[in-house]
C-alpha cells in the first residue's frame, strides 16, 4: 500500500562523521609514518569499541536519532505506554481490555512474524485506537551484529506484515532489546521510521514481582515519559499470571492520579486533539479487575 509520508533524512551522527575522518587520519599516519602504525591502529580499535558501546547503550543518542522522551511538541500532560514483543494470545486481548476500561491508548511494538501468525490480534490493538510500531520481524537476539541488507530484510518484511494485516504502517521502531549498530540508522530514515527507546522499563521479562516492576516504571514518574512493558516473553508471577497483566492496572491508576494521560507515539508526535484523560481509578479497584 502507498505510504504518503515524506522521506525522513538521514544525517549521519557526528559520532559516525568523526569516526570517518578519524580512520583516514589513522591510515594517512600508518601510510605518512609507517613506524607509527601502533599508534594508528589504536585510534581505530579505540573509535570501534566506542561505537560498539553506543550501539550497546539502548537510550544513546550518539548512533542517531532516538527518542528516550516525547517529543517538546506532545501534549503537557502526555505520557506514552510502550508494549513489546507480541502480540502474544492469551495476553494481549487481556491487556487490550484493561487499557479500554481506564480509556488508556498504547503503542505496542510487534515482532513481524508473530503478526503474520497473529493478524486477527493485531487488528484488535489497531481497532481499539492502539498504534503498533516495528520491533523487527525475528526479534534476533543477534541483531545488533546484522549488517545493513539483513538490518533492511528485519525492518522491511516487518512492515509488509503488519501493513498487509492491519492497513496501516509503522512510524516507529524499537530494536530487539534496544541494541543496534551504526548501520541502522540509515535503513530507518529509508523506510520513514523513527526509532524509539524508552525513559524507563519494568524488566518485566526477567522480574516477576509486580510490585518491583511497578516501582520500577513510576520512580519519578512524569510527562513526557516513555514506558516499556511486555505483553509477549511476560514473566509469570506466583499465580502463573504474565506480570504485565498485575501491573498494568496499578501502573494506569498512578498515571490518572498523576493527571497524566496515556497517549500513543503517532498522538504525541502530533497533538492536534485534545486529550481525554484515562478513567480514575484507586488502587484497589484496579488490582480487583484482575483479581
Amino acid at each position: 500500500m502507498p505510504d504518503a509520508r515524506p522521506q525522513r533524512r538521514s544525517r549521519a551522527a557526528p559520532l559516525i562523521r568523526g569516526s570517518a575522518v578519524l580512520h583516514l587520519g589513522a591510515a594517512g599516519l600508518a601510510l605518512a609514518r609507517p613506524q607509527l602504525w601502533p599508534w594508528a591502529l589504536s585510534l581505530v580499535v579505540g573509535d570501534h569499541l566506542l561505537l560498539t558501546g553506543a550501539g550497546l547503550w539502548p537510550r544513546s543518542r550518539l548512533l542517531g536519532s532516538n527518542w528516550t522522551r516525547l517529543p517538546a511538541t506532545a501534549a503537557s500532560a502526555a505520557i506514552a505506554l510502550t508494549i513489546d514483543d507480541g502480540p502474544e494470545p492469551g495476553v494481549t486481548e487481556r491487556v487490550l481490555e484493561v487499557l479500554e476500561a481506564q480509556r488508556a491508548r498504547a503503542t505496542f511494538f510487534c515482532i513481524g512474524e508473530r503478526v503474520a501468525r497473529h493478524a486477527a490480534l493485531a487488528r484488535a490493538i489497531t481497532a481499539g485506537g492502539h498504534e503498533i510500531g516495528n520491533h523487527s520481524q525475528r526479534h534476533l537476539k543477534r541483531f545488533a551484529l546484522l549488517g545493513p541488507r539483513a538490518l533492511t530484510r528485519e525492518i522491511v518484511r516487518t512492515q509488509e506484515a503488519i501493513g498487509l494485516a492491519t492497513g496501516e504502517v509503522p512510524r516507529f521502531f524499537r530494536a530487539p532489546a534496544g541494541l543496534r549498530n551504526l548501520f541502522l540508522e540509515p535503513v530507518l530514515a529509508r523506510a520513514k521510521l523513527q526509532l524509539v527507546s524508552w525513559t524507563r522499563r519494568g524488566f518485566d521479562t526477567v522480574t516477576a514481582n509486580a510490585g518491583a516492576v511497578l516501582g520500577r516504571l513510576t520512580r519519578d514518574l512524569a510527562a513526557g515519559d516513555i514506558l516499556l512493558l511486555h505483553d509477549g516473553h511476560a514473566s509469570r508471577t506466583a499465580n502463573g499470571a504474565p506480570v504485565i497483566l498485575e501491573v498494568l492496572p496499578l501502573l494506569l491508576a498512578q498515571i490518572a492520579a498523576a493527571h497524566l494521560t496515556p497517549v500513543t507515539l503517532h498522538q504525541a508526535s502530533t497533538p492536534t486533539t485534545p486529550l481525554t484523560p484515562p478513567a480514575t481509578r484507586t488502587d484497589a479497584a484496579a488490582a480487583a479487575q484482575v483479581a
